[in-house]
């Protein structure tokens, strides 16, 4: 291995790990939001929709799976069937982004 791609998988390892960890912030302040302020969510998710539609596409595209749990949190669908959306959708991304290397799995 040379030392190019050596510094190429710790930049991807970094890239990776800063992923994880701002989908993790996310979705712990998206759940603590539903616990302590669910109005909270309806505010952004109303700030959202009045902001112009470049920001409204830049934050669907940077932020996919939030906004998806933002958008499952505004339909009319009963309460728990929205919360095990949300809670896929928060599992299923944490998953995903899940820095392998760090349980000596495939980066």
């Amino acid at each position: 291995m040379t030392n190019v791609s050596r510094k190429d998988k710790r930049v991807d390892n970094l890239i990776g790990v800063a992923a994880f960890v701002i989908f993790a912030l996310l979705w712990a302040a998206f759940i603590y939001a539903l616990v302590a302020s669910q109005g909270s969510l309806d505010a952004l998710w109303v700030w959202l929709r009045e902001q112009h539609i470049v920001v409204q596409v830049l934050a669907w595209f940077l932020f996919l799976p939030v906004m998806a749990g933002l958008w499952v949190w505004q339909t009319g669908w009963p309460l728990i069937g929205r919360l095990v959306v949300i809670g896929v959708l928060a599992a299923v991304t944490l998953y995903v982004f899940f820095p392998r290397f760090l349980t000596g799995g495939r980066p």
